[in-house]
């Protein structure tokens, strides 16, 4: 089988585009991502060049917006499955750039579902967000929640699953929304909490703490968001277009993480805290219910479990020098 994984040099797409050609010997992965320079674009070639110790991924640097260059890809290539993990992401960067999310996000979006469906692709499997539900004060959050975004990031999302569900109206392909809860593991972003704050101690520089640090994350961990899209690739599916929140249902304050690093690194940094920054929720924490019934799955990972291994792969890897 053929698959396409858009964002391979990111976080995700690194990892699921190496998860699909280790468990299957005859797939071949083609990866898109345009390499753009919101975090260390030195850490985004690593991870290609990685992949490009198989020689079942080939590795093609455009963006999406580029429609031409999508339509070549699939003229070429007969796609089977599109994982579309590409976005511009972060919150508070949509202030600064907003044209980014529409270019990405939106016309990217709708190039690469346009084309997936009239080149019969199977099965279509994208990236949305947890920060589509907004400040909300029940919790966990269902999928069946009313969502209501509150930054042109978690918007931008929200259009994308919008779009999906109208395609599947249309189309054969049985089209899956993930809406991601902060994954973390290795070869992780490094702007996201965890590498960011172990770089302010490894370079003993001051860390700005948003809110005070009172705010709860339901961290999700990378090899669980693998089984689920690896899982859901296998699956035979009845429904033409789903949402699954992908959580650890586990959510933890970064006040409490940050004790906890600083237990394993035996070091601290100079935290600054400062007041809650309104573009950012509060909390996230999904409900993991609907995918481990979907999928029979029996646990998601706890970050409390898995924290001293990232920080001893960081340490060992020398992120900070890359990033």
């Amino acid at each position: 089988m053929n698959y396409l994984v858009t964002g391979c040099a990111g976080f995700i797409g690194y990892h699921i585009a190496n998860s699909i050609i280790k468990k299957n010997k005859k797939a071949r992965v083609i990866g898109i991502d345009n390499l753009n320079n919101y975090y260390s674009v030195k850490l985004k070639e690593k991870r290609i060049k990685l992949l490009e110790k198989n020689k079942r991924f080939k590795f093609f640097k455009f963006d999406l917006i580029n429609k031409e260059k999508i339509i070549n890809i699939f003229k070429t290539n007969k796609i089977d499955v599109v994982v579309h993990l590409a976005a511009q992401a972060g919150v508070r960067y949509s202030v600064v750039n907003p044209k980014s999310y529409f270019e990405s996000n939106i016309l990217g979006f709708s190039n690469i579902i346009e084309l997936s469906h009239l080149n019969n692709v199977k099965k279509f499997i994208f990236a949305s967000s947890s920060s589509v539900y907004g400040d909300k004060k029940k919790y966990p959050l269902k999928e069946s929640e009313k969502i209501f975004p509150k930054n042109i990031y978690s918007a931008s999302k929200k259009l994308n699953e919008d779009m999906a569900k109208d395609v599947s109206h249309i189309s054969k392909m049985k089209i899956i929304g993930l809406r991601f809860f902060t994954i973390y593991g290795i070869w992780g972003r490094p702007d996201m909490f965890i590498f960011s704050f172990l770089k302010s101690i490894k370079e003993q520089k001051t860390y700005y703490l948003n809110n005070y640090g009172k705010h709860l994350r339901d961290f999700t961990h990378i090899e669980d968001v693998l089984i689920v899209i690896n899982n859901l690739i296998k699956k035979r599916h009845k429904k033409k277009f789903q949402i699954f929140n992908v959580c650890s249902n586990k959510p933890i304050s970064l006040k409490a993480l940050i004790s906890k690093i600083y237990k394993h690194t035996k070091q601290k940094s100079f935290l600054k805290k400062i007041k809650h920054n309104k573009l950012e929720v509060f909390k996230t924490h999904g409900d993991n219910r609907k995918i481990k019934n979907y999928l029979k799955l029996k646990k998601f990972r706890n970050i409390l479990d898995e924290l001293k291994n990232i920080i001893e792969w960081y340490k060992k890897e020398k992120i900070w020098k890359i990033t």
